[in-house]
């Protein structure tokens, strides 16, 4: 149901997520759910344009940020919750979202939801509707998939190219939580890539690794935690969500890339599960290449241990013969390490599709094609 409602009736604490950020490595937590398809397309980055080639001119900032704030919108939670008293109450919080097709597709951060008993979308302008599902999320990315219900109209942000992004190039953040953290814009550059986290939440009681961070200076907080990343041509390059409690100026957004496979699945059958190749592997560095005696310093090193085959039984990489100590260089062409890790990489590719893989084995480069499919948890 669509509500008008005016922003400064909402007088919300923030007690979403400022997520404590510890150097880790990266898990595989993935789930799916469906929704009532829909044929509105997502609106991505003009073929053979790279908005990451855009800097920041004097006043663009602030044109940019307008621009691009159509498109933020607040997520308010209700979750039932018990005082010491036993008594029954409704507490309320609020994080941030971005618009991604015209029909009502919204992409968060699965904690700005998590546990909700109910979920409100807030646009730019004050209107409010609070017939909004939960319809996929992607715990490996912290990524959660909101629809509102029977909307044809809302301004669908730009989805830019994650695998483009480079170390200094400037990017705005923007929030829209309602309450302390209500239409904020913070500004920086990237400052790294390819990190992997744990995240924990302000509980201190659950955590999650997420891998092939953005890592940037510009401000993350829990106002614009699940709210875009923006490169200076106003395309979104990433989704922010974690902040470190131990270092100043350091915060982090998942890929954009990353989130486009389960986001055109969505849109094309009205559900969504990520995409799975079926892989254990460790992300080539030169001291990972020295320590293993590897003949190349980038990519994903398929490697087992005592606890676990690197290949999954009868996954896809098994089925297209995949072994252990291959050395996945490159998907469709996209050399990993350089665009992003090995699973970023698959994330932007939908469960069904084919993708082609360059891997190094005994020293020799072969293809492989390999037919994706989608992950459930059993």
């Amino acid at each position: 149901m669509k509500k008008e409602k005016n922003n400064n009736e909402f007088k919300l604490a923030i007690c979403l997520s400022s997520i404590a950020v510890l150097f880790s490595g990266v898990g595989l937590i993935l789930g799916w759910i469906g929704y009532d398809k829909s044929s509105t397309p997502i609106t991505f980055l003009g073929s053979g344009l790279d908005g990451n080639s855009a800097n920041f001119t004097e006043g663009s900032i602030a044109d940019i940020a307008e621009n691009v704030s159509k498109s933020v919108v607040s997520i308010v939670t209700s979750i039932k919750a018990t005082n010491l008293f036993g008594q029954s109450y409704d507490s309320e919080a609020a994080g941030t979202g971005v618009i991604a097709t015209s029909d009502g597709i919204i992409i968060t951060n699965k904690h700005v939801i998590n546990g909700a008993d109910n979920i409100t979308v807030v646009l730019n302008d004050g209107t409010a509707y609070d017939e909004v599902e939960l319809v996929a999320t992607d715990p490996l990315n912290d990524i959660a998939f909101l629809k509102i219900k029977d909307v044809s109209d809302l301004a669908a942000a730009t989805l830019g190219d994650s695998k483009t992004i480079t170390v200094g190039q400037q990017v705005i953040a923007i929030g829209n939580a309602l309450g302390q953290y209500q239409n904020t814009v913070t500004a920086g550059i990237i400052s790294g890539v390819g990190r992997s986290v744990t995240a924990v939440d302000s509980t201190g009681r659950n955590s999650e690794t997420l891998s092939d961070m953005i890592q940037t200076d510009a401000a993350i907080n829990s106002g614009n935690s699940g709210g875009p990343l923006v490169n200076a041509a106003g395309e979104v390059i990433g989704i922010n969500t974690a902040t470190s409690t131990t270092a100043e100026n350091m915060g982090f957004a998942i890929p954009i890339s990353s989130v486009k496979g389960m986001l055109k699945q969505l849109i094309e059958t009205g559900e969504a599960s990520r995409a799975y190749l079926g892989v254990y592997s460790i992300e080539i560095t030169p001291e990972v290449a020295k320590a293993y005696n590897l003949p190349i310093t980038t990519g994903a090193y398929l490697y087992s241990s005592s606890n676990y085959s690197a290949i999954v039984s009868n996954s896809p990489a098994s089925k297209a013969g995949l072994k252990d100590k291959d050395i996945v260089v490159a998907i469709n062409g996209v050399k990993i390490g350089t665009a992003g890790s090995l699973s970023s990489i698959i994330g932007e590719y939908k469960a069904g599709d084919t993708v082609q893989l360059v891997v190094v084995r005994e020293g020799k480069e072969i293809a492989i094609n390999v037919k994706l499919e989608g992950y459930k948890n059993q």
